[in-house]
């Protein structure tokens, strides 16, 4: 793989889904201008984090591959010639839901979805009471720019998931996340805990010998805050960026 410019956009949610996707084009496209050449969004970018509970109301949000939270980056990545990989909650059919993302190829199609393979079940993370586990397996994705690996947020703390995506040839793994802290925690936890989340992805950037990137939302939601602090690893382990706890950006 030759030099590439990749872009994570990490950003906050509000509970309106419009406003949500005009933000995440809106800074798609930013980084896009500004040459990126692979963006990635956070998981579930078009909702609120809605596992904090089990309630009914979230499946109303649910989309398909094929609509406009995900076609409105079809003509952004054709202009650009930019990957863009687009985290969405998933109606795949009646009563069966899932954590997913599209790949849309720099010419502007959908070249490929994952589906979550890991589903967690902890306070403020219930997300088996939503999702059904991916059936698609680990996949890779030959894009212009390199083969790209693409797993989600819990899928992390999971070391065969990054092995098997390099073993499939992965020169770099994408992590769209939503990972913070409870109010409740106690407060000298919060820091080991973001240190844990680093360090295990570190490790598989330095144990596969790829790139790893991993974008988290940002913001407070009910008694979640989401600590941000997106990053690039290099095969190496070193952060080659990282962003601020809390903001917004590219």
């Amino acid at each position: 793989m030759s030099s590439v410019k990749v872009s994570l956009i990490q950003m906050s949610m509000s509970k309106n889904i419009q406003k949500n996707v005009d933000k995440a084009a809106a800074m798609v496209t930013k980084a896009a201008k500004q040459g990126s050449q692979i963006i990635c969004l956070p998981e579930l970018f078009h909702t609120l984090y809605f596992p904090i509970k089990e309630h009914k109301e979230p499946f109303s949000s649910a989309v398909s591959i094929a609509s406009p939270v995900v076609e409105v980056f079809l003509p952004i990545a054709r202009k650009y010639q930019s990957v863009i990989v687009v985290p969405i909650f998933e109606k795949r059919a009646k009563g069966l839901y899932h954590n997913s993302l599209a790949v849309i190829d720099d010419t502007g199609s959908v070249q490929g979805i994952y589906r979550k393979m890991h589903i967690p079940d902890d306070p403020c993370f219930y997300e088996k009471y939503y999702f059904a586990p991916g059936d698609l397996g680990f996949k890779v994705f030959p894009t212009r720019y390199g083969n790209i690996g693409t797993l989600i947020c819990w899928d992390q703390w999971y070391p065969e998931a990054a092995r098997i995506c390099a073993l499939k040839g992965a020169d770099i793994l994408f992590y769209p996340t939503a990972i913070g802290w409870m109010d409740q925690e106690v407060p000298a936890a919060k820091p080991k805990q973001l240190d844990a989340w680093r360090t295990v992805q570190r490790s598989h950037a330095i144990t596969n010998g790829i790139y790893v990137a991993a974008a988290n939302r940002c913001g407070k939601e009910g008694n979640l805050t989401f600590w941000g602090n997106s990053f690039i690893a290099g095969p190496d382990g070193a952060l080659l960026t990282k962003t601020g706890k809390t903001t917004e950006c590219i």
